[in-house]
């Protein structure tokens, strides 16, 4: 599979701080490529500049063979980005919202098709201020759709979420990389990383300081003698906790 993301020594400071620190990593199309990290560490930054919504101080991005420098309206042309925090105008509907987002790029969408992906069909004549944290999610995504993106940015995308509505999140950006979309995500939580990410990378300080399937990095840390501090379970209290309640979202 080749490369459709290149990013070479990647650096951007904030007067003496460096947020990222001469960093370099490809990703392939399809792929799910995670970018993990404590806060501060550089993450949100470099997926900023890799979304052209942040300037580049040196090195280089390139997307399906774009350089993001040079071309960044070209770039916005072909990525999709979801954010932390998402603002919708509350008195239009999530119909009319992505017919609007859709008029941005010169496309007309069905609305119902994209809703219906992101499991928002029952809402669709509702406005945004009345969506539950999932469901303004969900909605979130389904807008960063709507230009059919060769790549899609998931900036930290279940945080916040209830069980049921984080599992839903996780079979949303399956069924999204099923569709051939390459996925760029940030995360906290490591269990969604291990089962999202066909690879990842590690950053702190503004520098990867590992990158590989989290298999691989698993398999090394516990090639370096590693020994868990307690019996790993088949199954944790988040499983028992969706089996009670069941799966299902109650949004």
């Amino acid at each position: 599979m080749k490369n459709i993301i290149e990013v070479e020594n990647l650096s951007k400071k904030y007067g003496d701080k460096i947020a990222v620190d001469s960093i370099s990593f490809t990703v392939k199309k399809g792929e799910v490529f995670g970018i993990l990290g404590p806060n501060g560490a550089g993450k949100t930054t470099t997926m900023e500049m890799m979304e052209a919504m942040r300037p580049i101080d040196s090195g280089s991005v390139l997307i399906d063979g774009i350089d993001v420098a040079k071309h960044p309206n070209k770039i916005k042309k072909i990525v999709g980005v979801q954010l932390q925090s998402s603002a919708f105008y509350d008195k239009v509907t999530l119909i009319d919202s992505l017919k609007m987002f859709a008029s941005f790029y010169g496309q007309k969408v069905d609305p119902m098709e994209l809703l219906e992906e992101v499991n928002l069909i029952e809402k669709a004549r509702a406005f945004p201020e009345k969506l539950s944290g999932g469901q303004r999610q969900r909605f979130s995504i389904a807008t960063a759709l709507v230009n059919r993106p060769k790549v899609l940015f998931l900036d930290e995308p279940t945080t916040g979420l209830d069980p049921q509505a984080r599992r839903n999140m996780w079979e949303l950006i399956e069924q999204i990389k099923a569709k051939h979309i390459t996925v760029i995500l940030t995360s906290h939580y490591m269990e969604e990383a291990q089962r999202l990410c066909d690879r990842l990378a590690i950053m702190d300080e503004g520098k990867i300081i590992a990158l590989d399937s989290p298999d691989k990095m698993i398999k090394d840390l516990l090639g370096r003698g590693f020994k868990p501090k307690r019996t790993i379970e088949q199954a944790d209290l988040e499983d028992v906790y969706i089996d009670l309640t069941g799966k299902e979202l109650r949004e």
